[in-house]
């Protein structure tokens, strides 16, 4: 691992050395993909990689080698970037070759520039995914792949325990602008001698600054599907095979990490900028799609993909990927014990339904099914249960979700009031003034067991959006389809979500089987 991470450390310049002797991109390309992938294979490599899922934002290395397992939230437009360019030496007047991969910013060392002749400039597009941690993964689930990991990491140099509140923005503005660091080196020097006044002006200027921050910017959503997640969202920037991945799919990617602070200085130059008219004839993005497209590193980072590739499930119990005959041995393996543990659960879910052993047998038929297959808009698979009778205002649902949680990868509870109905916005939707696909409470991975919960349920009038969000519960359950809605046309994209509901009786909602 060593030597990968050596190897990691030092690609972007080996890079440079390669287009100096006039190798292809394609030939360098393959070789570093290549290489990289035989190498994650040996001796479980990928568990020495920090996982951005495990591991604190300010405890990674700028450009370090990092994985995340994320799911594809949004696609944006593909973006154009030097591929190759070339700097010029102000002073010697030499020129350089540079390789612009895996890069946010070109690089330009001090007194050099950057030659915009376009003969000299090789310019290639890399597609963006807006990824966010998989909606609804479970505590167990994560504690598993955070106790597999054998990174070891420790605090970059952005950070140290008695400033570790400070941002990379922080930090480079320090260095951006020196009479900010002068005065509050002034403020520093005036503590050591006692004088409080001015560390009060310095206070207070900075509650001034921080008061005209949040005036100009509000807060930025990280668009998260679910509400109250937490975790990292990334910009994924990939440079071959994108076409391969669509919304919803479920990657683990490895890559550079960005977290480039100039990025977020050139973009407030040119919101600034982009106040005067002129200005923004000539930029023809909104100052609200440069927020979400451009967000500050230190929020969202970037990861530039070396390998990445579509995970079938999330169970870190079960290997990632297995083709036909690893997955007919994998099975085997294990055959002979499906019969007692299948025998035990049933008892133990028998015990949780208070002796009801029916109940218990659907569920495990509920927490097995899958669509399988499609015969023209019929899903074949699905099997959507309803548990009536379940006592109202009680912490059984609860305990039953529970119990779930601890049973699949990855899950949410939709409790249905009168208030959730009305207010969450169940289907995703096109933001077209931030050029963004808005998250909705359905934009779900595959396989992910919703568990909705009608004994919650009171008198009260649904409006609209409530009517609405209703109507696409009932569109996901019958047809395992969540429609996207596009204002000008609504898109209908395929599902696999498993639908368990609890109710005092009979589900208001479509269901394929009830059980009281």
């Amino acid at each position: 691992m060593e030597i990968l991470f050596f190897l990691l450390k030092n690609m972007l310049h080996v890079a440079n050395s390669s287009k100096s002797q006039n190798s292809t991109n394609s030939e360098w390309e393959g070789k570093v993909t290549e290489y990289f992938r035989e190498k994650l294979k040996e001796n479980n490599a990928t568990n020495w990689v920090p996982s951005l899922n495990d591991v604190p934002l300010h405890y990674l290395k700028p450009n370090s080698l990092v994985k995340f397992r994320c799911m594809v939230q949004d696609m944006f437009d593909p973006e154009l970037y030097m591929n190759v360019y070339e700097t010029i030496d102000t002073h010697a007047k030499t020129r350089a070759l540079h390789f612009g991969k895996y890069r946010d910013v070109a690089e330009c060392a001090p007194h050099h520039e950057i030659d915009l002749n376009p003969k000299q400039i090789v310019t290639a597009d890399r597609q963006t995914f807006y990824c966010v941690p998989v909606p609804g993964e479970s505590a167990w689930v994560k504690e598993a792949y955070t106790s597999m990991s054998q990174a070891r990491v420790c605090p970059s140099t952005s950070y140290t325990p008695s400033r570790h509140k400070r941002s990379y923005e922080e930090d480079e503005d320090m260095e951006l602008h020196p009479s900010k660091q002068r005065e509050q080196h002034l403020g520093n020097i005036s503590d050591i001698h006692g004088s409080g006044e001015p560390k009060r002006l310095e206070t207070e200027a900075s509650a001034r600054r921080q008061m005209i921050s949040l005036n100009c910017s509000p807060p930025l959503d990280l668009n998260f599907p679910l509400p109250g997640e937490k975790g990292p969202a990334c910009l994924v920037k990939i440079y071959e095979n994108g076409d391969s991945f669509k919304v919803n799919d479920i990657l683990e990617v490895y890559g550079i990490l960005s977290v480039d602070p100039v990025l977020n200085i050139v973009n407030n130059e040119e919101r600034e900028n982009s106040s005067s008219p002129v200005e923004s004839m000539d930029c023809m993005d909104t100052i609200e799609e440069q927020r979400v497209h451009s967000p500050p590193a230190s929020l969202v980072p970037r990861i530039h993909v070396i390998l990445a590739q579509k995970l079938q499930h999330i169970n870190p119990l079960l290997p990632a990927c297995l083709n036909e005959e690893e997955s007919k041995s994998f099975v085997s393996s294990f055959m002979s014990e499906l019969s007692p543990i299948r025998a035990e659960l049933l008892g133990f879910l028998t015990h949780a339904f208070l002796g009801d052993s029916l109940a218990a047998e659907y569920l495990i038929l509920h927490l097995i099914s899958t669509v399988y297959a499609r015969r023209d808009v019929l899903p074949l698979g699905k099997f959507t249960v309803n548990l009536s009778g379940c006592p109202r205002n009680s912490v059984f649902t609860e305990h039953i979700y529970r119990i779930i949680q601890q049973l699949v990868p990855a899950s949410y509870r939709l409790q249905m009031t009168i208030e959730n109905m009305n207010c969450l916005q169940f289907n995703p939707h096109k933001d077209y003034t931030a050029n963004r696909l808005v998250s909705g409470v359905l934009q779900l991975a595959n396989n992910t067991s919703l568990v909705i919960d009608e004994t919650l349920l009171e008198q009260g009038q649904l409006d609209s959006r409530g009517v609405h969000n209703v109507t696409a519960l009932g569109h996901l359950i019958t047809w395992q389809k969540v429609d996207y809605d596009f204002s000008y046309h609504q898109m209908e994209f395929p599902c696999n979500i498993n639908v368990l509901i609890t109710s005092e009786g009979r589900s208001l909602l479509p269901v394929w089987k009830c059980c009281t």
